[in-house]
C-alpha cells in the first residue's frame, strides 16, 4: 500500500509516517500543504491520501478541499481525512464526494493503533470509515428528521457501526447478535430510510450519508 501524508504539524506527520512504516507500509511522500498534498498525490501516484482537515494557509478547510480535488484528478484515490474534533459539515462535503475509499476520522484515533489502521485498510479497500463520534454526534443532532424516529434503538447501533465500516459480522460480534440478526436490523434500515436498491449506490454509505446531510441542515 503507497501512501502520501499531508499533514502541517511535523511532529504528528513524521510519527503518522514512522508507525506507518513500523507495520511494512509504504510512505511515499510526506507534504505540510494541501497544495504540496496534490503534488504528492501526482507525482507518486499513491493507493491512499492521509490529510489533515486544517492546514495553511487559512486552516479551515484545505485539507478537506485538496482530498476532493485529488479525488477528481485521480479516481479511484483512497482519501481518509482526519480532524482534530467532530465537524460534520466537512465529512458530509468529503463523502458525498463518492461511496467507497473514503474516511473521516478523528485525531485521537490514531493513537488506538489497531483501530486506526483497520479504518486505513477499510478505505485502502474501498470501503468507508466514519469516527465514532460523528455517528454519535449526529444522531443527537438529526432529532427532527422524521425518518430518524422510525429506527429502533437496535437499528441505531447497528447504523452506527455500519458508519464505521464495520461488515455484518462484525457488527454481530460488537452486538452479540447473530449474522442473521443483523442482515434483518439493515434490511429494515434500509426499509425505514426508503432506500431502494441501484447499482449506482452503496446503501450502507447512503444511509451515514442522510444524516450526515441531515445534521448538516440542523446546524
Amino acid at each position: 500500500m503507497r501512501i502520501v501524508i499531508a499533514e502541517d504539524d511535523a511532529l504528528l506527520r513524521e510519527g503518522l509516517a514512522l508507525l506507518l512504516r513500523a507495520e511494512g507500509l509504504d510512505v511515499v511522500a510526506t507534504a505540510g500543504t494541501a497544495e504540496g498534498a496534490l503534488d504528492a498525490v501526482a507525482a507518486h501516484e499513491p493507493d491512499v491520501a492521509i490529510l489533515d482537515v486544517r492546514m495553511p494557509p487559512t486552516h479551515t478547510d484545505e485539507g478537506v478541499r485538496a482530498a476532493v480535488e485529488a479525488r477528481r484528478r485521480r479516481p479511484g484515490l483512497a482519501v481518509l481525512v482526519l480532524s482534530a474534533y467532530v465537524e460534520q459539515s466537512f465529512a458530509t462535503e468529503l463523502l458525498t464526494g463518492g461511496v467507497g475509499g473514503l474516511g473521516y476520522l478523528l485525531k485521537e484515533r490514531v493513537g488506538r493503533v489497531e483501530e486506526f489502521l483497520g479504518a486505513l485498510h477499510r478505505v485502502a479497500s474501498g470501503g468507508t470509515a466514519i469516527d465514532p463520534e460523528v455517528v454519535a454526534q449526529l444522531f443527537t443532532r438529526s432529532h427532527q428528521d422524521a425518518r430518524l424516529e422510525r429506527l429502533s434503538p437496535r437499528e441505531k447501533d447497528v447504523l452506527a457501526l455500519m458508519a464505521e465500516g464495520l461488515g455484518n459480522t462484525a457488527i454481530a460480534g460488537k452486538l452479540f447478535v447473530t449474522d442473521g440478526a443483523v442482515h434483518k436490523h439493515i434490511r429494515s434500515i434500509f426499509a425505514k430510510l426508503d432506500l431502494a436498491p441501484t447499482d449506482q449506490v452503496d446503501r450502507r454509505v447512503a444511509a451515514v450519508l442522510h444524516y450526515l446531510e441531515d445534521a448538516r441542515r440542523a446546524r
